[in-house]
Formats: C-alpha cells, structure tokens, sequence
C-alpha cells in the first residue's frame, strides 16, 4: 500500500530536487522515497549506537586500543 504525503520545502531544495529528477529521469517522488529510506535507516543504527553507548554492559574501547587490535 501507498499512502500520498503532501510536504513543503524551500525554493533552493525544490530547485535541487528537480536538477537532480531531470538529470536521471525520475521523478521527483522516488528521490524523496530515497532520501527518506536513507535517512530512517540512518537515523535506526544512530538509535543502536545510542543504546549500546548507553548500556553499561555493552564493553566501550578506546580509539587507540582499537587500532592496536586491528594491527594499525
């Protein structure tokens, strides 16, 4: 199912928006989907990070001590 979602944007984004829907020959609609895909998977792992840093239980190693494992 698909639901019609009615936004408004500023002049500069619609402009972008539509440079980029002409020069690939999409439509508007499927480059906002995309963006919007993007950003809520983004915006899950952001909520995981969160947790895990959050969590006392979850072990929290330095930057240097990381390198050290990885052989860097």
């Amino acid at each position: 199912m698909k639901a019609t979602v009615s936004i408004r944007l500023p002049d500069e984004l619609t402009k972008h928006l539509d440079d980029i829907a002409e020069e690939t020959e999409r439509p508007r609609s499927f480059h906002i989907q995309k963006a919007l895909e993007a950003y809520i998977e983004d915006f899950a792992d952001l909520r995981i990070a969160i947790d895990r840093l959050r969590n006392p239980k979850d072990e929290v190693i330095s930057s240097k001590e990381l390198r050290k494992n990885l052989g860097l």
